[in-house]
């Protein structure tokens, strides 16, 4: 992906504050070009995927309806290759070692440090 070019995030969290502040968190550089679409739960995210093929999708493990993990075995089944990364307050390293195992991206403990945030997208995009 060319630096600055149109890109396609996906925000799934049934926080509304939690996606805003991950929103908040992407640099105004990047997110002057970028669309921006928000769900609620492990299963919006992958109806949201399917429709929208994000570029990078952040998710928090722990919603209702279906779960980040469930959600993120859904989304590499539709493609192995999509970049993930998962947000939880389970600090547990058991936690973070699965879902890493499971195809993501990177692992953020909430609540989000805003530097190490905007290093993981950077790393993982550009």
């Amino acid at each position: 992906m060319g630096k600055f070019s149109e890109i396609v995030f996906l925000v799934i969290d049934d926080s509304k504050i939690s996606r805003k502040w991950l929103i908040e968190m992407i640099p105004p550089k990047i997110l002057e070009h970028a669309t921006i679409i928000e769900g609620t739960n492990g299963q919006e995210a992958i109806d949201l995927y399917k429709e929208h093929q994000p570029d990078l999708v952040f998710m928090d493990i722990t919603m209702p309806i279906m779960n980040g993990i469930e959600a993120l075995q859904a989304i590499k089944a539709l493609n192995n290759d999509a970049m993930i990364i998962m947000i939880s307050a389970d600090r547990q390293k058991s936690t973070q070692e699965r879902v890493l195992t499971l195809g993501a991206s990177a692992v953020l403990a909430k609540p989000v440090n805003a530097d190490e945030f905007r290093a993981t997208l950077l790393k993982l995009v550009f």
